[in-house]
């Protein structure tokens, strides 16, 4: 049902209805939405102005090696073992989950503020985020995509070069994405 093919149709469907062309159409991915920004113009080329992907890298196996060995180094161990165990049970569900990703990495490299600080729409959209979607697509967490996710074998880097409209690429030291891959 989740497949990559049927997101990317969906932009498509949007473009259409809006009436976006070759002059008018620049699409922005920012996270996720860079791994669909890519495969769209792959798959669509003829359709877009420009691209703009924000805080993803163009190989998951990339950006799970520098989760392993960049971020989680940084962590409290204590705090990521408990996170990893709670993975592992398959309790994602569990408050204490989301608790200690929010304390423990979310302030770090998502919203670089205290949890109590951040504006309601963004704690709006946390609360909102459809579980069937994401963790289906890319895992329960931002600590990397997991093995069994049908994103965790995704790499368009070989076919970047084969994207000849006008790119930027945003991404900084505290993302959860490796800024030279991103370079």
């Amino acid at each position: 049902m989740w497949e990559l093919d049927r997101f990317v149709d969906e932009v498509e469907q949007v473009r259409q209805a809006l009436g976006l062309d070759r002059d008018s159409f620049v699409l922005y991915g920012q996270s996720w939405g860079g791994i669909l920004a890519i495969e769209y113009a792959l798959a669509h080329p003829d359709t877009l102005k420009g691209l703009v992907i924000s805080n993803m890298m163009s190989d998951v196996p990339a950006y799970n090696a520098y989760a392993q060995e960049v971020l989680k180094p940084t962590m409290d161990q204590d705090v990521l073992s408990e996170i990893e165990a709670l993975e592992a049970a398959g309790d994602i569900e569990n408050t204490r989950y989301m608790e200690l990703l929010n304390e423990h990495h979310y302030v770090h490299h998502v919203l670089r503020m205290p949890l109590e600080d951040w504006p309601n729409p963004v704690q709006r959209a946390f609360a909102a985020i459809n579980p069937a979607v994401y963790v289906s697509m890319q895992g329960p967490s931002e600590l990397g995509i997991s093995q069994d996710a049908k994103l965790a074998q995704w790499s368009r880097f070989d076919d970047l070069s084969s994207i000849e409209i006008p790119a930027l690429i945003i991404g900084a030291r505290y993302d959860t994405m490796d800024p030279a891959h991103m370079q």
